[in-house]
């Protein structure tokens, strides 16, 4: 027994009530907003980073900075700790 499209949505939608198809409906939608947003800040990014570049900047070390600053400082010296024993036990230091 086969049922067609329009059968098969509506034996769906019969599963949540309507209460359940708006929540769902709008939680799908709010993602799709915050997505289109995301795309949007990806893009502005690319393009601040793009004037860095075009200042001398050098991209890669500013991403660098960023994520130096998000790390917590007490963490960041902890790391930097370990990177030099590391570096000094392969005699790079």
């Amino acid at each position: 027994m086969s049922l067609t499209m329009a059968d098969d949505a509506s034996a769906h939608s019969d599963v949540l009530n309507a209460t359940a198809q708006g929540q769902l409906k709008s939680i799908i939608e709010r993602i799709e907003r915050l997505e289109q947003e995301k795309a949007e800040i990806s893009e502005q990014i690319k393009e601040v980073k793009a004037e860095a570049k075009g200042n001398g900047f050098d991209v890669k070390i500013i991403n660098k900075v960023i994520r130096i600053r998000k790390q917590d400082r007490a963490k960041r010296q902890e790391e930097e700790a370990i990177l030099d024993l590391y570096l000094s036990a392969i005699g790079e230091i």
